[in-house]
């Protein structure tokens, strides 16, 4: 009864508070992301998408997703148990000035803001199934009425809603050339020196704080246009008097904020030379200049727990997950939930062209901004000579597909927006179907109005206009780690054995990877066979299979902690008739059949799910 009166009393005290923005931070677990993947079920349903998205979210997301499909899932990446919706982003790739190679960047993590801001309207949950896309993935190069890097979330006037924050110890020089006119360099927000619009020129090297991709998402929603009319069914609110409203008769949602940090620090060596010059980064849809930062989400949350959440809390950058009364509770952070993506294709180690074969434009490459041109829908399976077993991933909407790269160069005919082909039954066999042609580079290269959903504009506000700033705050905390002295190396288990090496038996791995020579090789299909003799091939003396597909190489473990075999106890995704580790557990193969330890001191990073961001809202034209 005490705790009821006080949920009560909070959400009295909540709702009251309509002059005043509250938030909470989504917070993710696990090893993320949830799939690196060609899919995008909202702009490319039915097969596979343009270009690569990292994802986060529920385990059902795949070609063809809705929110009851998504309330099935078996997991998810998110905190609150009750979120079960999917949110991606397009990955980030290094492009070598040397060699001229692509590499991906190391998605480093992602923190997805709800804001509950100040309005007139009742906040209510997004309605299950909701579609919601913000950016413009067609930009190569400056929308003409772009001025500077500043966000614009007025909707009397062009949004933009997507920016890229580079942290740096100090700002001199600019991350973004100050005579910069958008040609060929972003632009610096005139008021936060530490973001901007496009891609910087400098290394974001604030302490354990890379180069992040900032995404705001519109909070009004069109019933009458209906859940899955990304194009026209979402708005931003317009400011009237110090407050967000939505249209008559929409409905006022959360407003989203995607915040996706990419490890880009790694590559510095390869490219200091270029410092103040250029970017070697790349978008997976070709865009070299970061005008092209987009986000997707569809929802998948118990609706009456959201509604819960908006009434009652005001967690800030505590989490969601820390909100009281959720009926769903949280999940551990010890738990992970990761998927197979229903592609197979290669879209990590060196690539000479990006998966599905876009064109790099923008800047430097010239060419200007593209057709959306949706990739071709899978076609029905044709029989072939070879069926080898594999297993269908079960938290996938459509089954494994081999992307064999396209010889064709004529671009793809786009289909219309209303012809979407049925997806193929399902089937284990595997398939072979073209790889979308580079999308057609149209000129001129300033589109005058794009037309992504964030464009949307609605009638001038009679009221004031107001600029919302935020000041972003991250905390760290360190501790040091003591490993085990070097010593006798603990005993393996006799079992079996694989080119040379022996199985050494099951040990724990941890976030910062016990085996750390090699980390998750491109090698297809994992099982001990193929993993150990890639690490041999490699000149590695060690390898572990873990979690039924993933493979690490190294010449010995970090720590060494030994676990019942039974720990290790997932199937092989590549061969049903072994194991490979589990949860946070490594079937360990080592030259000598023991597992050596690694003898070291060293300081490793906690923050809080890497992160915890205090976003201050601020109405001053100065931060300082």
């Amino acid at each position: 009864m005490h705790f009821t009166t006080i949920l009560a009393t909070m959400a009295v005290t909540v709702a009251a508070a309509k002059d005043r923005r509250t938030f909470a931070t989504l917070q993710h677990k696990g090893r993320g992301p949830l799939t690196t993947c060609r899919a995008d079920p909202i702009v490319s349903p039915g097969g596979p998408s343009a270009h690569v998205h990292a994802v986060m979210g529920a385990s059902n997301f795949g070609f063809n997703v809705t929110g009851e499909s998504l309330r099935q899932s078996k997991c998810t990446t998110a905190k609150p148990k009750a979120d079960m919706s999917s949110y991606w982003v397009p990955s980030l790739y290094f492009k070598d000035p040397e060699t001229g190679l692509l590499e991906p960047v190391e998605f480093f993590y992602m923190v997805n803001y709800y804001f509950f801001d100040a309005t007139d309207d009742d906040i209510k949950a997004f309605p299950l199934g909701l579609q919601i896309v913000s950016g413009n993935p067609t930009l190569r190069s400056k929308p003409s009425h772009v001025s500077d890097g500043a966000l614009q979330l007025d909707p009397s006037k062009p949004i933009q809603a997507a920016q890229i924050t580079c942290p740096r110890p100090n700002y001199n020089p600019p991350s973004w050339p100050d005579n910069s006119d958008g040609s060929r360099a972003g632009l610096g927000d005139p008021i936060n020196k530490g973001a901007g619009y496009g891609f910087p020129f400098q290394n974001c090297d604030a302490y354990a704080s890379p180069m992040r991709v900032d995404v705001h998402f519109p909070s009004c929603y069109n019933p009458a246009a209906g859940l899955t009319n990304y194009k026209n069914n979402m708005a931003f609110p317009t400011p009237v008097g110090g407050k967000l409203n939505c249209p008559k008769g929409w409905i006022h949602v959360p407003h989203m904020f995607f915040e996706t940090y990419w490890n880009t620090p790694k590559f510095l060596p390869r490219y200091q030379h270029l410092l103040g010059k250029e970017s070697p980064f790349v978008f997976s849809n070709g865009d070299a200049t970061g005008f092209s930062a987009h986000g997707d989400f569809i929802s998948g949350w118990d609706e009456e727990e959201l509604q819960h959440i908006i009434d009652t809390c005001d967690a800030g950058h505590a989490g969601l997950h820390n909100c009281p009364g959720l009926k769903h509770g949280v999940n551990p952070d010890s738990e992970s939930c990761n998927i197979e993506c229903p592609i197979q294709e290669k879209i990590a180690g060196t690539l000479d062209k990006l998966p599905g074969n876009n064109p790099i434009a923008g800047w430097k490459y010239g060419g200007g901004n593209v057709s959306p041109a949706p990739a071709p829908a899978v076609p029905e399976p044709e029989p072939v000579v070879e069926k080898p077993e594999l297993e269908t991933p079960k938290s996938s909407s459509a089954p494994a597909i081999k992307v064999e790269p396209s010889t064709s160069a004529a671009p793809a005919p786009a289909p219309s927006s209303s012809s979407v082909a049925a997806p193929p039954p399902p089937s284990t066999t595997l398939v072979t179907v073209p790889a979308p042609a580079p999308t057609k580079v149209e000129e001129p290269p300033v589109v005058e109005k794009p037309e992504p959903t964030s464009e949307a504009v609605l009638p001038p506000a009679a009221s004031p206009k107001v600029r919302i700033v935020y000041d972003t705050v991250t905390v760290w905390q360190t501790r040091t780690v003591y490993e085990a002295p070097a010593g006798p190396t603990q005993s393996a288990k006799s079992g079996a054995e694989i080119s040379g090496f022996k199985a050494a038996g099951c040990y724990k791995d941890q976030s910062d990877r016990v085996i750390s020579g090699k980390i998750l090789p491109n090698i297809g299909q994992v099982s001990n066979t193929a993993c150990v003799e890639y690490c041999s091939s490699k000149g590695f003396s060690v390898a572990g299979t873990e979690y039924g597909g993933e493979c690490y190489c190294g010449n010995s473990l970090n720590t060494v902690e030994k676990l019942d075999d039974s720990k290790c106890n997932m199937t092989c995704k590549g061969d049903a008739s072994q194991k490979c580790g589990g949860d946070w557990a490594l079937t360990v193969f080592t030259k000598g059949g023991a597992a050596p330890a690694k003898a070291e001191k060293r300081h490793v990073r906690n923050h809080n799910h890497l992160a915890h961001h205090a976003r201050i809202p601020s109405r001053h034209l100065h931060r300082r």
